[in-house]
């Protein structure tokens, strides 16, 4: 909750943990601002305590609020450097190819980005302050928001306690410590890993994204106030009523008789909605009071949801008999987020959660963002792109992001700051155990208030005695604090199911993915939610790699570089394919932006489903570096899709079609069934659904509309047939189906293929065809003929590459180069050669015969500067110069050498690898037939008789997860 206090409002033991975020907005006269130059020391050698550094001067300097790494303190990187997250692939410390990145001064590192310096440790921080003659008699504390992470406070040389907490500010009674005068404050802030293990991967501390920091990076602050106070206010929604039920918790320390006045207005709506103030006169205790108060919020209530997103400012105030005053605001929404059978809803009507996960990834200062605006722009970004949603994985956000959150109009998933896996576990009477209880109660008590706070986890994919563990941990929470709900952890398919979760965020068997080893279609459905009857949100969906970006590089400008980003742009530059890189990056995005595309088609499409989780619409720079978002760690776009363009598939409203297939010949029928996914605010009234089928050229061959009708709020909702017989297509062509909601900015499209049934005859006029480097083929390259090789299934140098429709998942490092290893292809789309075979320089869906199961070539002998026809795309990790399909020059003669399966042969359940085979043919009996480069008989060869000189392994035993047997994971 958002709190503003004029006098003072909350009180803690020295020991305790906040769980009220003190406000910004305390006035000059009762706020000593911290911010500033302090005295520091490393303590590396954990020597401060028994030297008593706290009552001596320290000798060096740092600016606060900011991390040691921003002020360039701490160690340099070297291969000794102890990272805080798990490598699967040590490859970089052994492999030759990598030696020059392991030189002093020229390390970089493959799996995640470089911080300028690195530390873990204990670390002292050091501030005189004045306390004026006006604080007499009045409660002091120290507020140090997101201190990361065991602090410990003295002041002058007496000690005042130690917090450790990664979700909410830590806040320290001074009191009893500190009178008017001059005083010297002191810090020791640790950041290792100790008894309180939350795993090493938690994106909490994790090196693989925010980095395990030291240092203090949000407010810091004395406050002094009374000693009567509001310690707690917690708002609960009650729509049916049209109240709000205040519950306060009161602190004083004597007992004395007062007044409490609660009212509210709203603030970000065109007009402020005053709402009637209530008052109750109560007779405080010594201690703590508890307190319940109705406030009416009248016929006109306002609610909050993603459309219209209305907040109210709760002001309370307390006054009494003695003169002493206390006022909080608190920022809170009417709504009610509800789990109802197997749907979501929001204020009785049901929501879709289109969602991202948020990994803590802010390359610039390498910890969250610790102001609104900044949050805005994240939450705006995604609303552009069509979702409602991010759970963020096992961290828990500053109060910032739920004030953007609020403000924007947008559901989050909230959780713990545990991985407990990895080294951890939870269930296992290890002290995380108690720790994620306090951690959440700390996060419920800050945020709770936060209309966007709608979800919570303990966190993500645990180990130990998980179920027993999480079902209670479940039940506590619904007992608690009915404004969420709950589930125990956030996890893939393989993990045990916590019985009473109140929604499931789950992989499955069949819950994500592409089942593109079969002819692509937009027919089929996801069924991992009939298993279950509440909400069931798809965990971490998508997951499809993009080449890296290179000129993102000059992006890192803060306490980090991507020498990750540099490694891999130097190693593509020594195989001979710099010049490449920026062909890769597009032709690979448009693959994975087709990728996400029918993926999240396939799940809008899935009667049943609550919502789905991307991972993720931005780059997760660590764990090998996984760049499987569409916009890069900076929320940026790449320049193969915009937020326009992917919002056209992933939307509150979509329309959808269901295709049978996307390639067909002229003497078939396109047919399609269209319908509507609408999530919207409310039904679409009388609308008409339009359609039409146009060709690259944009001339439209047929359109349609259907009568205009209303659509509900739901998934699955028909609307059409439609159907177009293709004779009148008369040579290969690619066609494009749009269907659009008139009136509105909803459309959608996909793009389909079609052939001609029967191909004129090629006249040959001297190619040789073969399917292995024979004597007559020989022969015909001597005498100046030409050659068609058809190698498929002849390959050795390529062998090991395995390759798909779709791309790398997640990345190849991670998962020790489980398959597919290839980005999807680049083609020379402006070759004659493909004439008469309709392509873009990407993959596309009219490739899946052509491609699938087909080898892949490694050309690592070949001459510098060659490039294939067809080109895979390799994994960054390895960058070697791959081949589908390539021409060249050999002896007098001339060769193409084709690694897909291409022929007269080839039968009508693929006619798009018959179409290119046409295409080839009628290029090689052509003058235009002139392949530029040069190579030798031998080389060409050797692909179908040696295999690879490199030979990939990850050094490392351990493995993710996912790839661990299922047995290792259960309780």
């Amino acid at each position: 909750m958002k709190s503003v206090t004029k006098s003072f409002a909350l009180s803690l033991l020295p020991a305790a943990f906040v769980t009220i975020l003190l406000s910004a907005f305390v006035s000059n006269d009762h706020q000593i601002p911290l911010a500033g130059n302090w005295r520091f020391k490393i303590d590396s050698l954990d020597k401060g305590i028994t030297e008593k550094w706290f009552s001596k001067q320290l000798d060096d300097h740092i600016h606060l609020p900011g991390s040691m790494a921003e002020n360039l303190k701490g160690n340099d990187i070297t291969l000794k450097t102890k990272w805080t997250g798990s490598i699967y692939d040590s490859s970089w410390y052994y492999n030759p190819r990598m030696a020059k990145y392991r030189q002093p001064g020229n390390i970089k590192i493959p799996f995640w980005l470089t911080p300028a310096k690195h530390y873990t440790g204990a670390a002292w921080y050091q501030k005189d302050v004045s306390i004026p003659q006006s604080w007499k008699g009045q409660r002091i504390l120290l507020n140090l928001e997101r201190a990361h992470t065991e602090t410990r406070v003295w002041v002058d040389d007496k000690e005042v306690g130690m917090q450790n907490t990664m979700v909410v500010a830590q806040v320290f009674d001074l009191t009893p410590f500190i009178s008017p005068g001059k005083h010297t404050i002191t810090l020791r802030i640790d950041n290792r890993i100790k008894e309180i293990n939350v795993g090493q991967d938690s994106h909490s501390l994790t090196d693989h994204t925010q980095g395990n920091w030291n240092g203090v990076v949000g407010k810091m602050e004395l406050i002094a106030g009374a000693n009567t106070w509001f310690d707690d206010i917690q708002v609960y929604p009650d729509l049916k009523q049209k109240t709000a039920h205040i519950k306060l918790h009161l602190k004083s320390n004597q007992s004395v008789n007062a007044k409490i006045v609660l009212s509210a207005v709203s603030f970000n709506t065109q007009q402020a909605l005053k709402v009637a103030p209530v008052t109750k006169s109560i007779q405080l205790k010594n201690g703590e009071t508890d307190l319940d108060m109705d406030l009416p919020m009248g016929d006109k209530m306002l609610t909050w949801d993603e459309f219209n997103p209305a907040l109210y400012k709760l002001t309370a105030q307390l006054t009494t008999t003695k003169g002493q005053a206390d006022e909080k605001q608190i920022q809170f929404g009417m709504r009610e987020f509800k789990a109802v059978d197997k749907h979501f809803e929001i204020n009785g009507r049901p929501v879709f959660l289109r969602g991202t996960v948020n990994n803590c990834e802010f390359p610039l200062t390498g910890y969250a963002n610790m102001d609104v605006g900044a949050w805005e722009r994240i939450f705006n970004i995604c609303k552009a792109n069509g979702l409602n949603h991010i759970r963020f994985h096992s961290w828990c956000p500053p109060e910032a992001a739920f004030i953007a959150a609020d403000k924007v109009g947008f559901y989050l998933h909230v959780e713990g700051p545990s991985w407990a896996n990895h080294g951890t576990s939870i269930g296992d009477k290890k002290p995380i155990d108690q720790f994620i209880y306090d951690e959440t109660d700390r996060m419920d008590k800050a945020y709770g208030n936060y209309a966007s706070f709608c979800m919570m986890a303990y966190g993500n994919e645990p180990r130990g005695r998980q179920v027993e563990y999480l079902t209670k941990f479940v039940d506590y929470w619904k007992a608690k604090d009915s404004r969420h709900l709950y589930t125990g952890a956030s996890v893939g398919g393989s993990w045990p199911v916590i019985p009473n979760n109140e929604y499931m965020v789950r992989a499955g068997n069949n819950a994500r993915g592409l089942t593109w080893n079969r002819q692509p279609e937009s027919v089929s459905n996801y069924d991992e939610d009939k298993n279950f009857k509440v909400p069931f949100v798809v965990h971490e969906m998508g997951q499809w790699c993009v080449y890296p970006d290179f000129k993102e590089i000059k992006k890192y400008t803060g306490v980090y570089r991507a020498k990750n980003f540099e490694l891999f742009q130097e190693d593509l530059a020594d195989r001979g394919m710099g010049d490449q890189a920026e062909q890769f990056l597009m032709a690979s995005g448009k693959l994975q932006a087709l990728c996400y595309k029918n993926e999240i088609e396939k799940a809008l499409r899935t009667p049943g489903y609550g919502g789905f989780q991307l991972l993720s619409l931005n780059d997760y720079p660590g764990q090998g570096t996984a760049l499987i978002g569409l916009l890069n760690a900076f929320w940026d776009e790449k320049g193969y899709i915009t937020a326009k363009e992917f919002a056209r598939f992933c939307n509150a409203v979509v329309p959808l079609s269901r295709i049978p297939k996307f390639v067909y010949t002229n003497n078939e029928v396109f047919k399609a069934d269209a319908e509507l996914f609408n999530y919207s605010a409310a039904e679409l009234a009388n609308k008409t659904v339009s359609w039409k089928i146009t060709n690259s050229k944009g001339l439209v061959l047929t359109k349609g509309a259907f009568t205009a009708k209303n659509y509900a709020i739901g998934s699955c909702i028909p609307v059409g047939a439609i159907s177009y017989p293709l004779s009148d297509v008369k040579e290969a062509s690619k066609l494009n189906l749009e269907i659009a909601v008139e009136g509105t900015s909803y459309v959608n499209d996909w793009n389909f293929w079609v052939y001609p049934e029967k191909l004129p005859e090629v006249k040959n006029t001297g190619v040789y065809y073969c399917t292995t480097l024979d004597k007559q083929a020989e022969d015909v390259l001597n005498s100046g003929g030409k050659v068609f090789l058809n190698a498929a299934g002849k390959v050795v140098k390529g062998k090991e590459v395995i390759q798909s429709l779709t791309p790398v998942f997640w990345n190849t490092s991670w998962f020790k180069m489980r398959p597919p290893h290839t980005l999807g292809i680049l083609c020379d789309e402006a070759n004659p050669a493909f004439t008469n075979f309709p392509t873009s320089y990407h993959t596309d869906l009219q490739w899946w015969d052509v491609l699938n199961k087909a080898q892949v070539m490694i050309l690592e002998d070949f001459p510098k500067g060659f490039k294939p026809l067809i080109q895979p795309i390799d994994t960054w990790f390895l960058n070697r110069r791959l081949a589908f399909l390539f021409e060249a020059k050999v002896g007098k003669g001339k060769l193409i050498v084709s690694s897909l399966d291409l022929s007269a042969d080839v039968d009508s359940t693929r006619p798009a690898s018959r179409q290119l085979y046409y295409s080839l043919q009628n290029y090689m009996q052509s003058a235009q037939f002139n392949p530029s480069s040069a190579v030798d008989l031998s080389v060409i060869k050797d692909v179908f008789e040696t295999g690879s000189k490199e030979k990939f392994t990850t050094y490392t035993k351990d493995s993710p997860d996912e790839l661990k047997p299922k047995a290792q994971k259960k309780p």
